[in-house]
């Protein structure tokens, strides 16, 4: 019976450890794609005469995040 009940909290804390490692990496992997979208309207930024609004429809980007990255390339 200890044995049982101390595999089960066991498998329990590395379902739980999976879960996190899980939802980390999913947390990585969002933020490395926002950093590509921001760094892809950057580049048009710097390339194109494209309105800030054109470039976060493109990039699935708040217009306000454009603004500041336009901001920040201009400086």
């Amino acid at each position: 019976m200890l044995a049982e009940n101390l595999e089960n909290l066991v498998q329990k804390e590395r379902r739980a450890g999976e879960q996190l490692g899980i939802e980390k990496g999913r947390q990585e992997a969002e933020k490395r794609a926002l950093e590509s979208k921001r760094n892809a309207a950057r580049k048009l930024i710097a390339r194109t005469e494209m309105d800030d609004q054109m470039i976060a429809d493109i990039e699935e980007l708040p217009v306000e995040e454009v603004e500041k990255l336009r901001a920040e390339t201009q400086h």
